[in-house]
């Protein structure tokens, strides 16, 4: 399983990503984003699904970059949706055979010499897609459920990127304690409208151990000082227990 997250506010772009692959019982570490900067043209792209259909989209698309350019980002965006079912109509087939299900979510973001601003695309394994901006200004691909909570409730397109990175961490932090598929070390691509240029950064689990430990004692103090009394009139019926001393 993979954890993947774009995150969109006016600011910028914020892209998270987790390297752990997972192969039946064998675990690996390997990158899940990649950066194409060129001049005036800035994009990454993360991938969640079947590690062979991705190296082999990435390999394509690079391949098609030697030859076209793009001027807006969802005209890439496009282009690799194309590499996506070009391998489909290779691959699909014999990976289904083989028992798997041919399976490749993308989020694709960034800026190009043409766009007004940064974008940010869910590319979906049949090619299509979805752009996100304002009213859902992140998604996340792979394990999505159990990191959602803390996005939904501090992050908007008027939240600046330390904000957005710093929830983005805490969000990834809930869903690895959840999860042994996602793990560290995570890769961070950092983007600011305007700038075409990408900025990365790995942050290994020793960096991160005090901020994940501050987190959950921040959540312990925070459930303790809720306060209980709503509480009375349920547990006011339970019937009392005589054995007890």
């Amino acid at each position: 399983m993979t954890y993947c997250l774009g995150i969109k506010v006016k600011q910028g772009l914020v892209a998270l990503a987790d390297t752990r692959i997972t192969t039946g019982t064998d675990t690996t570490i390997k990158k899940k984003i990649t950066i194409v900067q060129k001049k005036n043209h800035s994009l990454f792209i993360m991938t969640s699904g079947l590690r062979s259909v991705r190296d082999k989209a990435i390999v394509y698309f690079d391949e098609l970059l030697e030859t076209e350019e793009f001027t807006k980002l969802y005209q890439a965006v496009n282009a690799f949706g194309q590499q996506v079912r070009r391998v489909a109509e290779e691959d699909r087939p014999t990976l289904e055979k083989a028992g798997f299900k041919f399976d490749l979510n993308t989020i694709i973001g960034g800026q190009l010499k043409d766009d007004e601003e940064h974008k940010l695309f869910l590319l979906y394994p049949e090619g299509n897609w979805v752009e996100l901006g304002l009213g859902a200004p992140f998604v996340i691909i792979g394990n999505s459920g159990h990191g959602k909570a803390i996005l939904n409730r501090v992050v908007n397109e008027d939240s600046d990127m330390r904000l957005a990175l710093k929830a983005g961490f805490l969000s990834f932090d809930s869903t690895r304690v959840s999860s042994n598929n996602v793990d560290f070390p995570i890769d961070v691509a950092l983007y600011k409208k305007g700038t075409f240029e990408l900025v990365e950064q790995r942050f290994t689990e020793k960096e991160m151990a005090e901020i994940s430990a501050q987190w959950d004692e921040e959540l312990k103090n925070a459930l303790m000082n809720i306060p209980g009394e709503w509480m009375d009139k349920a547990f006011d019926k339970l019937p009392v227990n005589t054995n007890e001393v």
